[in-house]
């Protein structure tokens, strides 16, 4: 009778919930709380007792003091520059009726596909003492300094223009909500143009403008290509000091210092993000809505000058990648010299690359890597995600905000964290040490991976009728078959474009890598920083350029693949 009840009430179901809620439990303890905790306990309890050591040490460093203040320096510097370039291009796409928007839009929309330790690379390849313009402004200026593009102002021209992509994905989706009777109606009552823009239609952008504030200050502030190619040994911010430290056991301390001291500001910033959000309403009252109507600047030297600006602009985005492109397919003379000719145009570049095995080796890692941290992800995500659509509990509560602490923590806190935690022998993963092995990385990924994946399939989840798993389970069809022939099928376009999107931004990544790569894996993002590097061969210069142009060309895939198609639909 005993073992009856039993196998009544340990179904399969039953015991499938409880093996993933124990495989859970384990990688969050693992991944997630173990090594964020231990990195703490090292910092202030390394010898047993708490201390505050490792505060006095940096304290008394002036490298360290002036790291921080340079990081806090570039958030504030960043918020102004890249708000400002970044509603102007919005509402020169999307508001204002300019001639030749659409090529424009082209333009702005560069960042999505050249962005990251490429786009660096390529402003350094553009601006740096060898580069095309400098060479170009040295023909005009023979007096002109050859290392004028370094520093804080490199770094801050550099984030500007690489940070604007919230604003062309975000911010435009925003003002084509914007209900046009309530522009017309300000108009009616006698309102001027900036009147309405300030007053009628940036509330309305209000909310978004806020949320891509905070990111990009949290972007400053964890900052790691662009001080570390630019920013020259005058401007260091707090992510490349922490790299710097890491690698010595005598200053691992101060480097999770200023990890630490990273992740408060992200955690505090985040918090007020949140706060603000649930305080803000920001709705229209408007029943019908109409689409929003471009608006034409009746002041002719103001047209004018919007024209000229967003043209300008244009041609900064573009020239970086059309010349990467374009010098991508010369010799190495050419790129040494920063001289175009039709004789050394060749396609030697791209037929190493495909045909060397050093030359594509970084390819087939960072391929392997993201589509592995990619795929993981993604089956992790949708058990949780099935779960919580499945479950309302105390135990589904604690594992949402348990798989979000990826979002609270800078990758720098997680690489040290994973660093420092598993340099040894832990039960907890059978006695494996991952500290320079080359599995680190992936797991490093998947958990940085976590909170977007997860937020938009649960997204998915929720979205689905309750009454379709009704009408399987009544059909008695088992919860395993209902999900996997009537509940997957419906996610599962959303599933393939968080793939793709997971894909594309681990694919070149340089931030998280550098600090857990394997010396004998060297993934495309740091082949790429290598390339930028004053002592490289013009050969490795022209390897890195076919990898950017690579790197482009399968970021557009993805995101035609994700948007593009989604838009035919």
């Amino acid at each position: 009778m005993t073992i009856e009840r039993i196998k009544r009430y340990v179904t399969p179901g039953r015991l499938s919930l409880l093996i993933a809620g124990l495989f859970l439990t384990w990688f969050i303890i693992a991944f997630l709380v173990y090594p964020n905790l231990n990195l703490l306990k090292s910092v202030f309890w390394a010898n047993g007792s708490f201390s505050i050591e490792p505060f006095q040490k940096l304290l008394h460093s002036k490298r360290a003091l002036k790291g921080l203040l340079n990081s806090f320096i570039l958030a504030v510097s960043m918020v102004i520059t890249v708000n400002i370039v970044g509603i102007f291009l919005v509402f020169v796409t999307d508001y204002f009726d300019i001639k030749g928007s659409k090529l424009l839009r082209i333009g702005y929309y560069t960042t999505l596909v050249y962005s990251g330790i490429v786009l660096v690379s390529g402003y350094k390849f553009l601006y740096g003492e060898q580069g095309f313009i400098t060479k170009f402004l040295l023909l005009l200026f023979p007096s002109f300094p050859a290392d004028w593009f370094h520093g804080y102002w490199a770094v801050l021209f550099v984030m500007t223009f690489a940070c604007t992509s919230n604003h062309v994905l975000f911010l435009s989706n925003a003002i084509r909500k914007i209900d046009y009777q309530t522009v017309e109606a300000a108009r009616n009552m006698g309102a001027s143009p900036f009147y309405i823009l300030r007053r009628v239609v940036l509330p309305v952008l209000q909310p978004s403008l806020f949320a891509i504030t905070i990111l990009l200050f949290l972007t400053g502030l964890g900052a790691t290509s662009a001080p570390l190619i630019v920013g020259g040994t005058e401007f260091q911010t707090i992510t490349p000091l922490i790299l710097a430290f890491s690698k010595s056991p005598t200053s691992r301390d101060m480097a999770s210092v200023l990890a630490i001291i990273l992740g408060v500001a992200t955690l505090i910033l985040l918090t007020f993000l949140r706060k603000a959000e649930k305080k803000g309403n920001f709705i229209s009252v408007s029943k019908v809505k109409s689409e929003i109507v471009k608006q034409k600047i009746t002041n002719k030297w103001l047209n004018t000058l919007v024209h000229i600006v967003a043209y300008l602009l244009f041609i900064i985005y573009t020239v970086p990648v059309l010349l990467t492109v374009i010098f991508s397919f010369t010799d190495a003379y050419s790129i040494s010299t920063s001289i175009l000719s039709w004789e050394h145009f060749t396609l030697s570049n791209y037929k190493l690359l495909f045909t060397n095995a050093d030359a594509y080796q970084p390819y087939l890692i960072s391929i392997v890597y993201a589509a592995g941290a990619a795929v993981i992800v993604v089956a992790l995500s949708l058990l949780v995600s099935r779960i919580l659509h499945k479950y309302s509990n105390l135990f589904t509560t604690a594992l949402e905000y348990a798989m979000l602490i990826p979002w609270l923590l800078p990758s720098t806190l997680i690489a040290l964290g994973l660093i420092l935690t598993y340099d040894s022998p832990k039960w907890i993963l059978a006695n494996q040490v991952l500290t320079g092995s080359m599995w680190i990385l992936m797991i490093a990924y998947v958990i940085v991976l976590i909170p977007f994946t997860l937020r938009m399939l649960k997204a998915a989840f929720f979205s689905i009728d309750a009454s379709l798993e009704d009408a399987g389970r009544s059909l008695g069809a088992s919860a395993f078959y209902t999900f996997r022939r009537v509940l997957l099928p419906i996610v599962l376009p959303s599933t393939l474009a968080v793939l793709a999107l997971n894909f594309n931004s681990q694919l070149a990544d340089y931030d998280l890598t550098v600090f857990l790569y394997h010396p004998l894996f060297k993934p495309l993002g740091i082949a790429i920083q290598n390339a930028t590097s004053g002592q490289t061969s013009s050969d490795t210069r022209a390897l890195g350029l076919v990898y950017s142009v690579m790197l482009m060309v399968i970021s557009s895939v993805a995101l035609y693949l994700v948007y593009g198609r989604k838009s035919k639909a």
